[in-house]
């Protein structure tokens, strides 16, 4: 298997937590080291750190791992990375709990691995990110892409170490229209994805950053920078991993899946979503899984961790708290 690593950008977020550690001097015990503490016998501040695990077929999995207490990890949605999760980090960082988010394989600084860029591969890199932690427990938490990953680990590893399960705007149970989900979307949608990102995939990603905050309804409020942002973390997934995961997230069918998890699972999702319409994913969703409790916010778009950010936020640390 061929991957591709960016050994500049790895330097550059190494040299420059070198230098703010150095200046800051706030006695922190981070070294050089981290990428391999035992946090089984090492002491922790609850400073934030960042590693990067390996998976068997050699991929890089870049994560961050910030405060302490219960875990709360989180998957990102497509084609963005584990900032889009800083909202909710810091915010429950703050409120005693650990969080922990990765960039998916092909994302953010994670490797452009060549292959695994489907729903299995994706949860069993996450697989090894829990083993490598030993992480215990935890409040799985997924937007999107990453709903399904989240539905996909627990049905493929088991739920030994999860606590809770949160779908926040999620993909399953299936997105794509046929015979079997015929109020599901057209498969020309998503051909026309695919053909925007094997294009001017700079230009298709500004402009989908629109309807993904849901910025093209009247009276918005969704800033240049939130535009903006999503552009830069978009920009930094691999072209072919990004490729690939739309047919992971479109055509991956999650029915069987949701009926068999067995942990308490709230499903939060805006109702004026435009990427993943809440009658074709949420809805359904939340029938599908036994004992689910659901969240709909009127008028919210996609990226709703975003534009309703604090909303969101004190409906996850009561999840958290129940």
């Amino acid at each position: 298997m061929n991957t591709t690593q960016n050994p500049s950008r790895r330097h550059l977020i190494a040299t420059g937590a070198a230098v703010a550690t150095g200046t800051l001097a706030f006695g922190m015990q981070d070294t050089a080291g981290a990428a391999t503490r035992n946090r089984s016998t090492a002491s922790r501040s609850p400073s934030m750190t960042s590693s990067t695990i390996t998976t068997p077929d050699g991929t890089q999995i870049y994560y961050k791992d910030w405060g302490d207490g219960p875990v709360v990890t989180f998957s990102h949605g497509w084609p963005l990375n584990a900032d889009a999760w800083d909202g909710q980090m810091h915010f429950l960082a703050r409120n005693g709990f650990r969080v922990i988010a990765h960039d998916r394989r092909g994302h953010g600084r994670s490797t452009q691995s060549s292959s695994g860029n489907d729903m299995n591969g994706y949860a069993d890199d996450l697989a090894v990110l829990f083993n490598a932690l030993d992480l215990k427990k935890v409040t799985m938490v997924g937007h999107s892409t990453g709903g399904g990953e989240v539905v996909r680990y627990i049905t493929r590893h088991g739920s030994q170490r999860v606590a809770k399960a949160v779908l926040i705007g999620a993909v399953p149970p299936i997105m794509v229209k046929s015979p079997a989900n015929p109020e599901g979307l057209p498969i020309e949608v998503f051909d026309g994805l695919r053909a925007g990102l094997a294009g001017d995939r700079s230009q298709f990603y500004k402009d989908f950053a629109i309807p993904f905050y849901g910025a093209n309804r009247q009276g918005a409020k969704v800033s240049q920078g939130v535009l903006d942002q999503f552009w830069l973390w978009a920009m930094q997934s691999g072209q072919k991993n990004a490729y690939e995961c739309i047919k992971a997230f479109s055509e991956t069918d999650f029915t069987e899946d949701l009926k068999k998890i067995n942990v308490p699972t709230l499903v939060m999702h805006g109702e004026d979503d435009q990427i993943v319409p809440i009658q074709h994913s949420g809805k359904k969703a939340a029938q599908l899984v036994k004992g689910a409790k659901a969240i709909y916010y009127p008028g919210a778009p996609h990226g709703l961790t975003t534009t309703s950010q604090d909303k969101i936020n004190a409906d996850l640390l009561a999840f958290l708290k129940s």
